[in-house]
Formats: C-alpha cells, structure tokens, sequence
C-alpha cells in the first residue's frame, strides 16, 4: 500500500449527503445500493476535489448547476458544505495529515472555499505495546485516531473561488526541514483518477486515434487508451503482457494489440487497433464488443505498473459476462494490494466475490444517504447457507430501494 492513502472522510450538506459523520476507508471499498442511494454523490466528492487540484473548481461547479444543486435540499436548509479528509501519512504508523474544506455559497450562485489542515502524531507511539497489539489497535475502527480537536486546525488564508491545493504542493514544514501538510495532501488528491467506461459507443473516445504523447496517465473515459498500452509496451513489458493475459481470460480469441503510429503531418497517433488468435487480418476498435472494450479498459486501469493513489471505478460491471466479472474482482483484489481502489456497483455477482467487511452499503433514510461498512460477525450466520450476493438481493444486507 502506497503512503498517502485516504484512511478516513466526514462529509455534510453535499448533495444527498446530510452528515456522513466519519467513514473509515482501507485498501478496498466496495459500496452498493439501489439507485439514487448516494453512490453518485459519493464519488462526486472525489471529481470535485480533483477538480480543485487542477485549478478548475469554478468550471466544474458551474458545468453541473450552479453552487445551489451542491448543498443538501437546497440553500435554506444547508448553508454550507463541509468535507474534512485524513490521510495516511509516511506509513500507518507514524502520523496522520488532514485537510478540511468548506464550501460557502454566494449570491452569485457559485462558491466561496475556506481551507485548512491538520496533523497528528500516532497517539500510541511512546506506550509499551507490542507491534501486533498496536496494529490491530489502529486497525479496530481507527481506534486511537480521533479528529483533531478545533484548535489544532491551521487555516490556508481567505476564503477564494479556487482552491489552494495546486499551491500546496511547494509547503515545507514549520522548521523547514521536511515536506508540509500541503505537500502530501496535494500528492495524494493529485493522483486520484475517476474511471467510468460507460460509454463504448462507435464513435466513444477510446476507440479513436489518439496523439502518441498522451500516454502518462490513463483517462478516466480511456480516451488515450491505444497510447498509454504503447508506453507500457515499449518501457512496462511485463505488465503490459499482465494486461494482455488478463484479457485473454476473457476474450480467448485476442492474440495482440497492434498500436502502430500513424504520422499526419508533425502529430503522431495511435489506434487500439488488434489480432485475433491464428489469423494476421488487423482488427479496428469497432470490432471489438460492448464489454470487451471495457474490459480492456478495466484490465489496462487496475494493471497498470504505477497506480494512481486511489483508484475509484463507477459501475465496472456494466456489459459484462459473469465470467468476467469473476476475473475483474480478482484484478480489483490485486490492485488493492499496490494502491487503495474504491468501487461503486449494484452487481450482486460482482460482491459475491468479496468480503463483508470490504462492503460499503449505501442507503437512503428520511431522504439523505447514508454509508455503513458491514461486519462480518454480524452475518456470519447467514454466510453459512448464503454469498454475500444473494443477502443483498434478498434484503437481508439492507440495500435496496427505500420507501419515503
């Protein structure tokens, strides 16, 4: 696990989330729930936050509405939102970075951010514990870790329209000697990626040429798809042929990928352009299914040799085979072992594959969202004569449609 990860988040007014006090967050999430629960809005947050770190906070509020459409039920009822983030720092033992935010809406329609951070040494570090004891203290529901207390907070100036985040990224500790609170904050929030495959149209854009230089850091959408699998090729071999072993499973018939450059003029590009098994006719993008496609897409993201700190996938089963779906879930299950990943589903095939105590339910209760982890103890029971899957289709694991 990468240092740096998101351990834990409180979040109130946003959307339909009215007070999500504080949900704890490990390696792997799995959130379900029916439609309209929160999911959405749930990884909205971290659109927003990356957005914030790009210095596009502006455009992206007023891309979806206006600041109004952001706060609980509206203005009259909400009269801020407040997000408050802490991060693992060097590693889970040492010490803790966090950063607050709170948005203020104006009468312009659109966002005033406040900012501030945090940090906190392990409050076990000094005490007689054995490692092992220490560890599963840390562990048990973040115990020994509680919020900074109000006086600890440092706020990051006035408020402003755009976030300081992209600024942090230079802020030294107080003596000067070592990276600041903003450094890490920034390092993390930075390289977060949001990936939805959900469009695989013809004329989507992972299936059309792309210039050969984007090829750093794989798109949310895919849209450079063709020319981040030529980097991995050409400097990643080994887990670009993971990549393609994983897609075979899959799809038996796919031999290759061919990414040849094309050269128009002074711009390079490439298509996602591939072989089948036994044959040397070149097969174009269109050609490739649905949920083949996506895979591909899912496989290249959740394999790739320099993960993004936080994966978060929106609906990775669309389109796909339950086959599939089973080998999906032991890609996520390999990721999150380099780096945190965060899924939202409403597939009961795909959380049959996973632990309780990896599940997030995701819930609506007299009209706000609300987000429980499961516990194992609490079904354990059940599991004997049941997969996680089916307790959620039966409403044993609360998760479908409420009535209001």
């Amino acid at each position: 696990m990468k240092s740096g990860y998101l351990t834990r988040m409180k979040v109130s007014g946003f959307k339909s989330i009215a007070d999500l006090d504080s949900l704890e967050l490990g390696s792997l999430n799995i959130l379900i729930g029916a439609n309209g629960a929160g999911k959405s809005n749930f990884i909205q947050i971290f659109r927003m936050l990356m957005s914030m770190s790009e210095g596009s906070f502006t455009s992206f509020i007023s891309s979806r509405g206006r600041a109004d459409n952001f706060l609980y039920n509206g203005p009259k009822i909400t009269e801020r939102i407040k997000i408050s983030f802490e991060f693992q720092s060097t590693n889970n033992m040492e010490a803790r970075n966090y950063y607050a935010l709170e948005l203020v809406p104006t009468v312009e329609e659109d966002f005033l951010i406040e900012e501030s951070r945090a940090f906190q040494k392990n409050p076990f570090i000094g005490l007689e514990f054995e490692i092992d004891e220490m560890d599963s203290k840390l562990h048990s529901e973040n115990k020994g870790w509680s919020w900074p207390s109000k006086d600890t907070w440092r706020s990051y100036g006035l408020p402003s329209r755009e976030s300081r985040i992209s600024e942090l990224k230079s802020e030294r500790s107080a003596d000067g000697k070592y990276n600041g609170i903003g450094y890490f904050v920034h390092r993390s929030i930075s390289n977060w990626v949001v990936y939805h495959f959900h469009d695989t149209s013809a004329n989507s854009p992972m299936r059309r040429s792309d210039i050969v230089e984007n090829n750093k850091k794989l798109y949310g959408n895919a849209k450079n798809i063709a020319s981040f699998l030529l980097n991995l090729r050409d400097h990643f071999h080994d887990s670009y042929m993971e990549i393609l072993n994983a897609i075979r499973l899959v799809m038996p018939f796919f031999d290759d990928f061919i990414l040849d450059i094309k050269v128009s003029g002074q711009e390079q590009t490439v298509r996602l352009d591939w072989l089948q098994k036994g044959s040397d006719y070149p097969m174009q993008p269109y050609h490739l299914s649905d949920g083949s496609i996506r895979f591909i897409c899912l496989a290249t993201a959740l394999l790739q040799p320099e993960p993004p700190s936080t994966i978060i996938i929106d609906e990775p089963e669309l389109g796909l085979h339950p086959a599939a779906i089973v080998i999906l879930a032991e890609l996520i299950q390999q990721a999150a072992q380099r780096t945190q990943v965060i899924v939202a589903t409403q597939s009961p095939a795909l959380i049959d594959q996973f632990a309780v105590e990896d599940i997030i339910v995701v819930n609506r209760k007299e009209g706000a969202s609300t987000f429980e982890r499961l516990n194992e103890k609490d079904f354990s029971q059940w599991l004997e004569s049941y997969s996680v899957g089916e307790l959620w289709a039966k409403n044993v694991i609360a998760g479908g449609p409420q009535y209001e």
